[in-house]
């Protein structure tokens, strides 16, 4: 909208300056020929009526080309009004955009340093783990979308969100404290918990 505002604009500039010269033109010829007239270089009665008839047709003209003028300078000042508010509408708009990469950013840059947090918490984690389990939690991240453990709530899940058979939780139940649980159904390690309902 803006550039058709600002072409528009600019094309009813050219359109005033060309009219404005062609007002100047008239305006010329007319002076000339009224120089002739009054200097009285034109004697013969035909050739100033002919002289008389062409001012008079040239003022007309004139007038003309004026009121083409008039209107054309409407048209543009219009043009310009719509370009200024287009462009004060572009440029709130260009702030909000601007304000919202900058919060953008900023919360790029906060996810970065949470990621780089976590990261080295993770690995200081890690290397309390058993290596064969911190292998299989990271082979199960990878096949569950990037949840390897599940915390067991309440009889439940808390990857695949189904509640565990009563068999299954039996199992679990009678299980050492220090052993490997997993969920039959998501195969996803069980974190058990005073609240997983066993």
């Amino acid at each position: 909208m803006l550039v058709a505002a600002q072409t528009e604009e600019s094309d009813t500039a050219r359109e005033q300056t060309k009219a404005e010269q062609d007002v100047d033109q008239v305006r010329q010829r007319a002076a000339r020929d009224q120089q002739r007239l009054d200097s009285g270089a034109v004697t013969s009665p035909k050739d100033l009526a002919n002289l008389q008839h062409e001012i008079a047709s040239l003022a007309k003209r004139q007038g003309d080309l004026e009121d083409v003028v008039l209107e054309v300078m409407e048209r543009r000042e219009a043009a310009q009004e719509r370009v200024t508010e287009l462009t004060g509408r572009v440029a709130s708009v260009q702030s909000k955009i601007d304000d919202a990469s900058a919060r953008r950013d900023a919360a790029f840059e906060e996810i970065d340093g949470e990621v780089a947090t976590v990261t080295k918490e993770r690995e200081v984690i890690a290397g309390a783990i058993p290596a064969d389990l911190l292998k299989l939690y990271d082979k199960l991240r990878e096949q569950q979308g990037g949840i390897g453990a599940a915390k067991l709530y309440a009889r439940t899940c808390q990857g695949c969100r189904q509640e565990l058979a009563i068999t299954e939780l039996n199992e679990i139940r009678a299980a050492a404290p220090d052993t490997v649980v997993r969920c039959e159904n998501c195969r996803r390690i069980l974190v058990r918990t005073a609240e997983s309902g066993l």
